[in-house]
């Protein structure tokens, strides 16, 4: 995994509150310095009950925070100084009780206190069983954070710790961490809106088989994610996949390449990029059987095949063609020259290249690209694919600039 230097010189303020979720919170001090920031750690009496604050010091590197009446100043700061050392403020979990005290300006104990106390942003990301994250109570209290522009970090949807299901899961670590990131890119595409395909087409050979790929769609919708952290307005136009939508995405779900190729025409009217990440299948059944084929036994089964639409070369060709039209190869060997021609053929404005096979890019979590245009090249060597999208975001946005200022 790579890391970098974005939140190099930030003081962040991680509270923690007494939620089970709390067991997750040396992986996300951990997380935040790799990218460079300074982390001091404060407590609740209720998170001591899940984790010792001895972890949160060790992951650190700095004393842990109880309470204002800790007897070593140096140790506990003060809570005043702690207000003022914090760049940002982040309670993660923050439970009901939490939220709560910081709605009604409560001050009983060492982090409503400083949150009450400080002037730094302040963003929050609750865990909570699902019936008390809904309770109309907390929800009203959130409003009034909200009006208050705290800005909140999920929470997700799932299984939760005491059984149940429903939303009030704290959000992934790695979400978390890229909320934070967002604030420190600059959102070059504000207002602009972007178009983006993910994930596999599935062709039906009969209502139980299809013709499909390995595609999970993981690509592109971290493109989507990325977009946005760059102040995009993104409609992501998805292939079936096991995964959820960002946060502020619009997504549209399809199913076949007739399917994508009409709900991408739906939403080509204002584009100013369009990233043709989807792994669409080339060819469908001519003929699509309405009851389930049977086995015969000793004899072969022929599917007749055709061409389905291109659609990165509709979007090229389209009478409201975006500003920047960018595809994706991939290929399994010959990897620059196909992806060459693919970007003349096709008259793409940008083309991302990756190698494809056993064990490589479709369902890992990492890619690596080799990226084109004409008279450049850039390649971004294996990472995470979230990290990678972030990167090829950034190059999109040079280059849609570049194109623009002509």
């Amino acid at each position: 995994m790579t890391t970098s230097n974005a939140l190099s010189g930030k003081h962040i303020l991680l509270g923690i509150t007494g939620s089970i979720a709390a067991y997750k919170a040396p992986e996300l001090v951990r997380r935040l310095k790799e990218q460079g920031a300074e982390v001091r750690v404060m407590m609740s009496h209720g998170a001591t009950q899940f984790i010792t604050p001895l972890t949160l010091q060790t992951v650190s590197g700095n004393p842990v925070s109880l309470n204002f009446f800790d007897a070593d100043e140096e140790a506990a700061m003060g809570h005043i100084k702690l207000a003022r050392w914090a760049d940002w403020i982040l309670i993660a979990p923050a439970t009901a009780d939490c939220l709560a005290k910081l709605a009604h300006g409560h001050a009983d104990d060492l982090i409503s206190t400083v949150c009450l106390a400080s002037e730094a942003p302040l963003m929050v990301a609750p865990a909570m069983n699902n019936k008390m994250w809904s309770h109309i109570a907390t929800q009203h209290n959130c409003q009034l954070l909200k009006q208050r522009g705290v800005e909140f970090i999920g929470p997700e949807s799932g299984d939760q710790a005491c059984g149940e299901q429903g939303e009030g899961r704290l959000m992934a670590v790695e979400n978390i961490v890229s909320h934070l990131l967002a604030k420190t890119q600059p959102r070059l595409l504000t207002g602009k809106q972007v178009l983006i395909t993910a994930g596999p087409t599935y062709e039906p050979i009969d209502p139980v088989r299809f013709i499909a790929n390995r595609s999970s769609g993981k690509m592109g919708y971290a493109l989507a994610k990325a977009a946005v952290e760059a102040g995009a307005n993104v409609t992501l136009v998805s292939g079936p996949v096991a995964l959820k939508p960002p946060a502020g995405v619009n997504c549209v779900n399809v199913e076949t390449a007739r399917q994508m190729y009409d709900a991408v025409m739906q939403h080509l009217a204002g584009a100013a990029v369009f990233i043709g990440c989807a792994a669409v299948a080339d060819y469908r059944p001519v003929h699509s059987a309405k009851m389930k084929l049977k086995k015969a036994d000793n004899e072969a089964l022929s599917l007749q095949l055709q061409l389905n639409p291109d659609i990165i070369s509709a979007v090229s060709l389209a009478e409201q063609r975006p500003d920047l039209v960018v595809g994706f190869a991939a290929e399994t060997n010959d990897i620059q020259d196909y992806a060459q021609q693919k970007l003349r053929q096709k008259r793409l404005d940008l083309i991302a290249a990756n190698q494809v096979g056993e064990g490589l890019v479709f369902g890992q979590e990492t890619n690596a690209l080799d990226i084109f245009w004409e008279g450049g090249q850039k390649s971004l060597a294996e990472a995470p694919k979230r990290e990678i999208a972030r990167e090829l975001i950034t190059l999109i946005t040079e280059r849609y600039h570049a194109k623009n200022s002509i």
